[in-house]
């Protein structure tokens, strides 16, 4: 039965690259174009960017991923603007002291704008204080007030000292004074008696003076031990004094304070225990030479010692949602808030529409926020006006964005991220305070309700990871955008190409592009998404191109950018590059990797791989080889064995055992084994790509008949020998191109790739041109034997209705081959007969 399939033809220059028509563009410049307004090729991915953003539940957080490129900031970035200049402005934070606990600061919230207001009139009062308090404790009231009070005192001392003295003069007894205290002595004849003068008195005498010195010095000792409570009495009075002339002095400026603020029942309790507070310590307010707690000037200015008592009485706005106005000053709150000077001063003040913060170092105090400590005197101190915000504090009611490889990078930054949304609260603790290691005093901020939407930005392996290792994770990001790298090639999507140079002509400068200009990087687009049917939506590279693009046109002071412009830049591209393909490259020509590109070889066929740089990538071709004995079928892959290949190799290779036995040998085991290997390979070898090389390879090795060096073969193979699509075909046929063009181009040379590859050609310029000129072949196969038959030149052979192959076909070779080692296996496994037994009995 002869084979009546026609024969296998090159492919035509049509099929290698799809060429972009510029005439139905319909435009001569981008000039002409309106700028790219909208997202292109990512419907998938706006629709959860959507969904994600407008869906107010909890656990809603968008996780968008994608490689880098693919628009994934812009687009989330242009969703938030918008949808954040819809809703109500979030309300004010602050830190005040909290009298009870010091260690404890509380959080007042405010509605927008009224935070730093809140600070500058408690600023004001303690300012006014610092005047009208010493003013009213040296004012002529008080003075003469507190004199009377002391006239009083003392008066009342001196009377009972002066009653005690006449009752002991009438019984004959003085009270005097000594350098160790008061002491009685008798008298008489109005002389104090002389110890040796008393000894001469009559015992009657003595007697009678000793109890009258013993009730004078009862009631003595009473009189001296009412003195502490006499002080006392004295001392609460005065104080009284001070109270009531501190609270007249408050209660006046606290009057005029309170209006403001009758609408935060909040705010009014701080003020009030700011009132009883300050009426507690008005001596602190006092200059130090009277007794009080410091230079007042110094410590409103902020001048003073850390410590200082009255910055107990500021307010630390650490969030600030109102608009800037003049006094928004360093000076007005005398602390660092969002918007200010100091370390928040890179937090965004919001004026309109809820905030929307990208924080690029998100680590935990970047997030969280942070306590600040001053070193004095050897110890870390530090109070609630060290509180600083992070980016939750700034982000509250509105939305974060973080990079989240960056998160993950950085030490329990997305445990800290994790804790505060499960919460629903900002609690402001240091990575050393979470895990117990805190070795300072520091404090207890009380939580900040959180009420946030997060969005992070990553690439999908990192999705993939924390969705199979976190639990928490799918609980938390329950929305995924998933932006994808190609999209249909269409007019429609060409016209974003140009319109994406006409965005660039008009934000960056960039020189318009004519319709060719614009029709080849539509063509780039195609080689970059590997396939002439779609266009890549990495717009990062796209726009790239036309910038590098641009800087080539001004060097030759073009107007406009054109298609040489374009391609020079693509040529400078690679070459920048292509170091290392070209010292491959030289090592082949100079016959130190050994590729043959003509002549037969039993056993041995050219295969193709791509090597991947950074964003570089080229074809290189392998020489694999396969030798065959004597065994029991097996295939012994040498990469395997070394561990040099991967596991997709290694299925590749066991297809290759499958589809031999189940075509050349369904009757009798395969009496055969083989040695695959990939010659002057010193690296790992991965990937099913170079299956169909092998198995090309192996059948040659079986059935003895050389194989075609000029042409080169890549594509994977299932059991039934059927060819499968690989990735990087365009590389690899112009990996094998460049050393059959270094060598010489004979028109016998060429690759074989895949008949499901044919859609993905966008092969180089040069290379369409030599096969345009037949110096060169790219065949497409659909099945091993097609492949056989173009590599050998001769039939494969389809078997009839008995199973068997045609004379002088491959497949007839091959099933020859394996019965003859069958046949020999067999005679190896049969014991040997005596030879007296082998005459034939008559």
């Amino acid at each position: 039965m002869t084979d009546t399939k026609p024969q296998i033809v090159p492919l035509s220059t049509e099929m290698l690259y799809t060429a972009c028509d510029s005439g139905g563009l319909g435009f001569k410049t981008t000039a002409e174009l309106e700028p790219l307004d909208h997202f292109v090729g990512q419907d998938r991915a706006v629709e959860a960017v959507k969904f994600g953003i407008g869906m107010r539940r909890d656990g809603y957080n968008l996780f968008a991923f994608g490689p880098e490129g693919t628009g994934k900031s812009s687009l989330v970035k242009n969703f938030l603007e918008t949808s954040s200049a819809e809703e109500p402005v979030p309300g004010d934070w602050c830190y005040v002291n909290n009298f009870a606990e010091p260690h404890k600061p509380r959080a007042l919230s405010l509605p927008p704008g009224r935070g730093r207001p809140l600070a500058r009139d408690m600023n004001r009062l303690i300012e006014d204080l610092g005047a009208a308090i010493p003013a009213a404790f040296e004012s002529d009231e008080y003075r003469n007030r507190r004199q009377h009070m002391e006239d009083e005192f003392k008066k009342s001392h001196e009377d009972s000292m002066t009653s005690l003295q006449e009752e002991a003069e009438e019984i004959g007894v003085s009270i005097m004074r000594t350098p160790t205290g008061v002491a009685v002595a008798p008298v008489k004849n109005g002389e104090i008696v002389d110890p040796e003068v008393f000894k001469k008195l009559t015992k009657d005498e003595q007697d009678v003076l000793t109890k009258a010195m013993e009730k004078i010095q009862e009631k003595l000792q009473n009189a001296l031990r009412s003195m502490p409570a006499w002080e006392k009495e004295h001392r609460d009075l005065i104080r009284d004094l001070g109270r009531e002339i501190t609270e007249f002095v408050v209660s006046h400026l606290i009057n005029d304070l309170t209006p403001k603020y009758q609408d935060l029942p909040e705010v009014l309790s701080y003020i009030e225990d700011v009132n009883l507070d300050i009426i507690d310590h008005a001596q602190d307010f006092l200059p130090q030479e009277a007794g009080g707690g410091g230079t007042l000037g110094a410590l409103l200015q902020g001048g003073g010692e850390p410590e200082s008592t009255l910055k107990r009485y500021k307010v630390n706005v650490v969030v600030d949602n109102g608009p800037s106005t003049p006094e928004d000053t360093r000076e007005d709150t005398g602390e660092d808030t969002p918007g200010g000077t100091g370390a928040g001063a890179d937090l965004p003040r919001q004026v309109t529409g809820a905030p929307m913060i990208h924080e690029e170092h998100p680590t935990v105090p970047k997030l969280l926020g942070r306590i600040e400590h001053l070193s004095q005197m050897g110890a870390l101190i530090t109070d609630f006006t060290m509180i600083k915000p992070g980016a939750l504090h700034a982000a509250n009611g509105g939305y974060l964005v973080l990079d989240a490889r960056k998160l993950l990078t950085q030490p329990y930054a997305w445990d800290a991220l994790k804790r505060a949304l499960v919460t629903k609260t900002i609690r402001i603790e240091s990575p050393g305070e979470m895990y117990g290691f805190a070795s300072t005093i520091s404090l207890e901020p009380e939580p900040i309700p959180l009420q946030i939407k997060v969005v992070l930005l990553g690439e999908p392996d990192l999705y993939y990871l924390l969705s199979r290792h976190d639990p928490e994770f799918r609980k938390l990001f329950k929305v995924a955008a998933d932006f994808d790298t190609v999209m249909s090639r269409s007019a429609e999507t060409a016209m974003h190409y140009a319109r994406l140079a006409a965005s660039l002509s008009r934000e960056e400068d960039v020189r318009p592009l004519d319709a060719k200009a614009v029709a080849r990087i539509v063509e780039y687009g195609a080689r970059l998404a590997d396939d002439s049917e779609r266009l890549s939506t990495h717009m990062g590279s796209v726009a790239d191109l036309m910038r590098e693009a641009d800087y080539f046109a001004a060097e030759t002071k073009a107007k406009t950018i054109g298609p040489k412009h374009i391609q020079t830049a693509i040529d400078a591209k690679t070459y920048r590059s292509d170091r290392f393909r070209e010292r491959l490259q030289e090592q082949i020509e100079r016959d130190t990797i050994v590729i043959d590109t003509d002549g037969m070889r039993v056993g041995e066929v050219n295969g193709l791989a791509v090597y991947q740089l950074d964003h570089f990538s080229f074809g290189k071709p392998s020489r694999i080889s396969a030798r065959v004995h004597l065994g029991r079928g097996e295939v012994v892959d040498i990469e395997r064995e070394v561990a040099l290949g991967g596991p997709l190799h290694a299925k590749g290779v066991l297809i290759l055992s499958s589809y031999l036995t189940s075509k050349y040998s369904k009757e009798a085991p395969l009496a055969l084994a083989a040695n695959l290997v990939f010659e002057q390979s010193y690296g790992g070898v991965d990937g099913d790509s170079a299956s169909s090389t092998e198995l090309y390879a192996l059948i040659s090795a079986i059935a003895e008949i050389p194989l075609k060096q000029s042409i080169a073969v890549t594509g994977s193979v299932d059991q039934r020998g059927r060819v499968q699509a690989i990735g990087g075909v365009n590389e690899k046929i112009e990996g094998f191109f460049d050393i059959c063009e270094a060598r010489g181009l004979t028109g016998s040379q060429g690759v074989m790739v895949p008949k499901a590859n044919v859609k993905h050609l966008m092969l180089r310029s040069d290379v369409v041109e030599a096969c345009a000129k037949g110096q060169f072949r790219i065949y497409a196969v659909a099945s091993i034997d097609e492949g056989l038959e173009i590599l050998t030149g001769l039939e494969a052979g389809v078997a009839d209705d008995k199973g068997q192959y045609p004379l002088g076909s491959i497949n007839r070779a091959v099933t020859a081959k394996l019965a003859a080692s069958a046949k020999k296996a067999r005679a190896f496994t049969q014991p040997a007969q005596p030879q007296g037994n082998s005459k034939r009995k008559r």
